[in-house]
């Protein structure tokens, strides 16, 4: 079968049934979430002046979104069994709606930190509710399906920035964020509309509460999912670690321009919009454990070769070769989503998610502890040995 074939038999796939149009709503909403979620960065030098921020106070702001993007995963994943995915993603995106308009009119600091706060637990509960939705549409191609709406997530990111920054020097900063509030009040509707009623019941037994956490305790009993789980948390651990050192490392230690610097950082999530669906294909064709080492594989050779690699092409060569590492969310979200018991599907999503999310977001902590010290390199040969090893690891995981 050609590569081609093989593309039009998934899209058909992806579309045969009515299901298309709501991977399609689901992937809006994906997609304008993440790319909202990365306006903050580019709005910062203007919170910074209208509101007395300091560098670190700025900072603490992408945090907080970040720790409650986290902490409201788990709850996110219970309302998701409880109330049925379709209100709670619509729910999701109404409350980013709500946040945003907070940070719009905020006169002090104080308010202005709530409602980011606000926002962040938004944006936590669309993950789970999007993720047991479309396990129960595409149970046969979960890779795909999610791999396409992680995709859309890359899209989100790449383009909703810059529009914001062009609107804010042009116009002021509540243009730049102000700008998504119709298209996220679109994008609510359309998943109103387009996402089938199948909510489940509001109403459950004190038996049935013990009985859903028996099963979420005998589902953690599962070393596959535990290890899955781990290898979730290195992977934000490398991915937050290396979004926010990568410009400042190759501008300080390879001589690189600050535009060029974000150029190759913008190519790291542009090649995501291919490599996410790819790797979701190959989990559905070929399973977790030979769809895995791929992604893992790449990253660990490519964070290996980068300190010793000079000039722009063999750099550009390097930066795709570790962004094949976006893949592994694809691969191990489906996995997990798979094996979970229904029952218990979001919950055991939002509790695994939750976790590594809260403990990856150590990492460019250790890392800019070890840069600061001079070891800049040394950082990424630690993380190249660190994926190394999840990826000889994986090679002992289920075949099916």
């Amino acid at each position: 079968m050609s590569y081609r074939t093989a593309v039009r038999r998934e899209i058909r796939g992806l579309w045969a049934g009515g299901t298309g149009k709501t991977l399609l709503a689901i992937a809006l909403g994906w997609g304008l979430l993440n790319g909202t979620r990365m306006i903050y960065p580019v709005l910062l030098p203007y919170f910074s002046e209208d509101f007395g921020l300091t560098l670190t106070t700025a900072g603490l702001l992408v945090t907080i979104i970040w720790l409650c993007y986290a902490i409201g995963q788990v709850p996110g994943g219970i309302l998701a069994d409880r109330y049925g995915e379709r209100r709670i993603l619509t729910i999701s995106v109404s409350v980013v709606i709500v946040g945003l308009g907070l940070v719009l009119l905020a006169p002090t600091a104080t308010v202005l930190f709530l409602a980011t706060g606000f926002v962040g637990f938004g944006l936590s509960q669309y993950p789970i509710a999007r993720m047991t939705a479309l396990s129960d549409l595409y149970p046969d191609r979960i890779g795909s399906a999610l791999g396409v709406t992680m995709a859309a997530g890359d899209i989100g990111q790449t383009v909703l920035p810059p529009i914001a920054s062009v609107l804010a020097v042009w116009v002021a900063w509540q243009a730049g964020l102000g700008y998504v509030l119709p298209i996220l009040g679109l994008a609510a509707v359309i998943i109103w509309l387009t996402l089938p009623t199948s909510d489940s019941p509001t109403d459950s037994s004190e038996d049935d509460a013990d009985t859903d956490w028996g099963a979420i305790r005998e589902t953690f009993r599962n070393p596959t999912i535990l290890f899955t789980g781990v290898v979730m948390f290195v992977f934000l651990f490398v991915w937050q670690t290396f979004s926010a050192f990568y410009p400042t490392y190759l501008t300080v230690e390879k001589g690189v321009s600050p535009t060029v610097a974000g150029g190759l950082f913008g190519l790291f999530f542009a090649v995501g919009v291919v490599i996410k669906p790819l790797a979701g294909t190959a989990y559905d064709r070929i399973g977790i454990r030979a769809s895995l080492p791929l992604v893992l594989g790449g990253a660990a050779i490519g964070f290996a070769l980068l300190p010793s690699v000079e000039g722009f092409w063999p750099i550009v060569g390097v930066t795709v070769l570790m962004s094949t590492m976006l893949g592994s969310g694809a691969i191990t979200q489906s996995y997990l989503t798979e094996t979970i018991p229904p029952e218990v599907q979001g919950t055991g999503l939002g509790l695994i998610r939750s976790s590594a999310s809260m403990l990856g977001a150590t990492g460019p902590v250790v890392f800019g502890w070890i840069a600061e010290r001079g070891y800049f390199d040394e950082g990424y040969f630690l993380m190249a040995a660190i994926v190394g090893l999840i990826t000889l690891l994986t090679l002992r995981m289920p075949q099916e």
